[in-house]
């Protein structure tokens, strides 16, 4: 079942390359390009509502600590219990970062072994930029800095200055991402920065269409 999920990502992205031959501009670079776009609007559905709960959680986090620091010692259910119907009455779901991961996940793994091996219908297309070649490393290691630095960009939009597991997190991921984009194939570190540039500017969007929220949550800390 793999492979063929390997052999239909191949399929797909000669297939965009033969778009962008179409036009003129014949590249596979460009090919992955469109490719990370066409697979960030089919999960939109779903990354909309990862994002809105993050963008959400995020702004009740004030509130968040103050439930913790009334009832973490002396009722730890109740505290729990407490921020569940702070989740629910915002319709939040802390779960909702998982589906678009798992989803993520045979995508990165099918085109990481695509490239590997990839039939390109003219090799000299698979150069891009100061890349020789889509299925080698950046030799310039600029992709996996520029994968690290769109990793922490996008982070930072949903990340909580206040919680210490966060302000980890927000400076380790971006380090542990742009070390895992000098191992893999230079088409896959594109893919990754481009994803990530397109989910950080739907998430500044996201971020803009909850004001309302902004100005409850003031209300009720003031």
């Amino acid at each position: 079942m793999f492979n063929a999920l390997v052999e239909g990502m191949a399929g797909l992205l000669n297939w965009l390359y033969h778009v962008t031959q179409y036009v003129g501009i014949a590249n596979y670079g460009l090919a992955i390009i469109l490719l990370t776009i066409l697979v960030k609007l089919v999960l939109y559905p779903l990354t909309r509502a990862q994002m809105r709960s993050m963008a959400v959680m995020q702004q009740l986090q004030p509130r968040v600590k103050e439930i913790q620091a009334r009832y973490a010692r002396k009722d730890p259910q109740k505290m729990q219990q407490a921020i569940m119907e702070l989740y629910r009455e915002h319709r939040v779901n802390p779960m909702a970062g998982c589906l678009p991961l798992l989803i993520q996940l045979p995508i990165l793994f099918a085109l990481y072994k695509a490239l590997l091996g990839f039939n390109y219908v003219n090799p000299e297309h698979a150069r891009f930029l100061w890349v020789p070649t889509l299925s080698g490393k950046d030799p310039y290691f600029i992709l996996p800095v520029l994968a690290g630095l769109t990793t922490y960009w996008q982070s930072r939009l949903t990340s909580s200055p206040t919680d210490p597991t966060q302000r980890m997190l927000l400076i380790t991921m971006p380090i542990f991402i742009a070390w895992i984009s000098t191992t893999v194939p230079a088409g896959l570190a594109l893919y990754w920065v481009v994803f990530s540039v397109v989910g950080a500017l739907q998430q500044h969007w996201i971020n803009r269409q909850i004001p309302h929220l902004r100005k409850g949550v003031a209300r009720d800390e003031g």
